[in-house]
C-alpha cells in the first residue's frame, strides 16, 4: 500500500516536472506557427537594443555637453562677480574723490580762503563716514576705554596718575569694524602706573 502511494506521488511529480518543458515547447511551436524564425527574432531584438543603446549614448553626450557649458558659464559668472563685487563701493568712493579734487582746486585758486578748504575737507570726511556706515563699517571705540587686544593694538605706554592702568589714552589710528567683525584694530597708547620715586 505504501509503495502504491509512493508510485502515485512519483507519477504526480513527474507530470509536474514535464509540464514546464511542455509549455516552453508549446511557446516555440506557437512562434513557429506565427511564421517567425527564433534566430530572426533574436536578431531583431539585438538590433532594437543596439538602436536604443545608440539613442542613449547620444542623449548622454548631449547632457554631458550641456553640463560642461553650464560649468563654464558658472565659472565666467563667478569671475565677473569677483571682478565687479566692489563696483557699488567704488562708485560711491568716486564722489568722495570728486569732492577732494574740487577742494584742492579751490584752495589753489584762492590762497586766502583756507576756511573754504577746511569746509570742503570736513564735508568730504563726513561723506566718507556716511559711505562707510552705509556699507556696515563703524569705528572702534578706543579713547577712555579699557585696553582690549581684540579691538586695540598697543603702540606704547604713557605714565598716568589720572587713569587706571591699561586704559586707552590716545588713539593714533582709528580702528574699524565691518558688520561686527574687526576690519582694522585701533592703534593706541595705553596708560601705566607711574614709576615709584627712588
Amino acid at each position: 500500500m505504501v509503495e502504491k502511494k509512493k508510485q502515485a506521488t512519483d507519477t504526480k511529480h513527474g507530470l509536474e516536472e514535464e509540464q514546464p518543458a511542455t509549455e516552453a515547447t508549446e511557446g516555440m511551436a506557437a512562434e513557429a506557427d506565427a511564421g517567425q524564425d527564433p534566430v530572426a527574432a533574436l536578431q531583431q531584438e539585438l538590433a532594437d537594443a543596439q538602436a536604443e543603446t545608440q539613442k542613449n549614448w547620444d542623449l548622454y553626450l548631449r547632457e554631458r555637453a550641456e553640463l560642461e557649458n553650464f560649468r563654464k558659464r558658472m565659472q565666467r559668472e563667478k569671475e565677473d562677480l569677483i571682478r565687479f563685487a566692489n563696483e557699488n563701493l567704488l562708485r560711491e568712493i568716486l564722489t568722495v574723490v570728486d569732492n577732494l579734487e574740487r577742494a584742492i582746486e579751490h584752495a589753489r585758486k584762492n590762497d586766502e580762503t583756507i576756511q573754504g578748504l577746511m569746509e570742503g575737507v570736513e564735508m568730504t570726511l563726513s561723506q566718507c563716514q556716511k559711505l562707510l556706515e552705509k556699507f556696515g563699517v563703524s569705528p572702534v571705540m578706543a579713547v577712555g576705554e579699557p585696553f582690549d587686544p581684540t579691538w586695540h593694538e598697543a603702540m606704547g605706554q604713557l605714565e598716568s596718575t589720572e587713569h587706571p592702568a591699561n586704559t586707552v589714552l590716545q588713539e593714533m589710528q582709528k580702528g574699524y569694524v565691518l558688520n561686527d567683525r574687526l576690519l582694522r584694530p585701533a592703534l593706541v597708547l595705553i596708560s601705566k602706573a607711574p614709576a615709584a620715586d627712588k
